[in-house]
């Protein structure tokens, strides 16, 4: 989030844990070895590096930034100087997808139109924890303070957008407001999902998004407990210099692309670096990405979340996946076998 906290993610409704182990291996390939390499859409993949590439303060990156302007053989540009780099730390590949919500709602409170997007409360401190997500929503310390930037009309997917971090609200007149991560109570993120499997409820191939929602909205006592499980509370700020049809914006400050775009862990892949997905499953996905965002629960040197764009389509199909892979990083050559260990340069 990061300009989407977006980026949090529907990785957050993981059931399971993925966090890093200490140690990793570094190999670097050749792009023959790159499943289906070949045959992508390069100058795509070409477009979106661009998008952000100028925003990499390193030599080798603004370098290699300025020779991509004017590039007319975007295959030739990523192979001649770039090499692929495998970053492994022991943890199963992953990869999720987040999407950007948009949800109904008004710039008045109405009895359809009943439950807030705030944005930051100025007393909100910073580096520690302030009030839970109950507290905040019983409380009514939030409340006639102006604080709002609009009502919607569904609980539930309000707490889908404090995942993904950022949205879109539909008026009733047909104008959109545009909301991006503003800013968070200082509490951990807990997965509803986790819980729920836990509780028996149910298996964990079966918890998405869509699975959630439809169980809150059928158990609406039990359900509001249920987000309360989550103590952490996502702050909101209106984002008026995106235009209506660019993508949410992204860690780096700029706006992430439909499949071309992922949330990384930066303490493994570089903001800005183009990186190599292969996601298998039921629907598997060879293309150029480029890593433009982080989240929360994206922690590991081969998990990654893939940005499916806006609304409830894509939401569905970022909601459904959960799928293994493997992702490879394009680094500079001279900073990709820098990488290696000693033994190995």
């Amino acid at each position: 989030m990061r300009g989407a906290l977006r980026a949090i993610a529907v990785a957050m409704l993981a059931v399971a844990g993925t966090d890093a182990p200490a140690e990793r291996s570094v190999s670097i390939l050749s792009f023959e070895q790159l499943d289906g390499w070949a045959e992508d859409d390069h100058a795509a993949a070409l477009a979106v590096f661009l998008e952000t590439c100028p925003d990499l303060d390193a030599r080798d990156w603004q370098s290699l930034c300025a020779l991509a302007q004017n590039q007319t053989d975007a295959r030739t540009f990523f192979e001649l100087f770039f090499r692929p780099v495998l970053i492994e730390d022991g943890a199963p590949p992953l990869f999720t997808g987040y999407f950007e919500p948009e949800l109904n709602g008004s710039r008045q409170r109405t009895p359809r139109y009943r439950h807030p997007v705030y944005r930051v409360p100025p007393e909100l401190p910073g580096g520690r924890p302030w009030l839970s997500r109950r507290q905040i929503l019983t409380s009514g310390l939030l409340e006639n303070r102006g604080l709002e930037i609009a009502w919607v009309d569904d609980p539930v997917e309000l707490f889908f957008l404090q995942i993904q971090g950022s949205g879109r609200i539909r008026l009733d007149d047909g104008s959109v407001i545009r909301v991006g991560y503003g800013g968070a109570n200082g509490h951990p993120y807990r997965s509803v999902g986790q819980e729920l499997v836990r509780r028996g409820v149910y298996a964990p191939h079966q918890v998405s998004a869509q699975v959630i929602g439809a169980w809150v909205r059928r158990n609406p006592d039990a359900g509001r407990e249920l987000l309360f499980h989550n103590p952490s509370y996502v702050f909101f700020r209106e984002v008026t210099n995106v235009p209506a049809e660019r993508g949410p914006l992204g860690a780096m400050n700029r706006s992430v692309t439909a499949l071309r775009s992922i949330a990384v862990d930066p303490a493994h892949v570089p903001l800005g670096a183009p990186v190599w997905v292969e996601k298998d499953g039921a629907d598997p996905m060879r293309r150029l990405m480029v890593a433009q965002d982080t989240g929360s629960a994206i922690k590991g040197a081969q998990r990654a979340d893939i940005f499916f764009g806006t609304g409830p389509r894509a939401g569905r199909r970022a909601g459904r996946l959960r799928d293994p892979g493997r992702m490879v990083v394009l680094m500079p050559i001279q900073r990709a076998y820098a990488m290696l260990p000693e033994s190995l340069q």
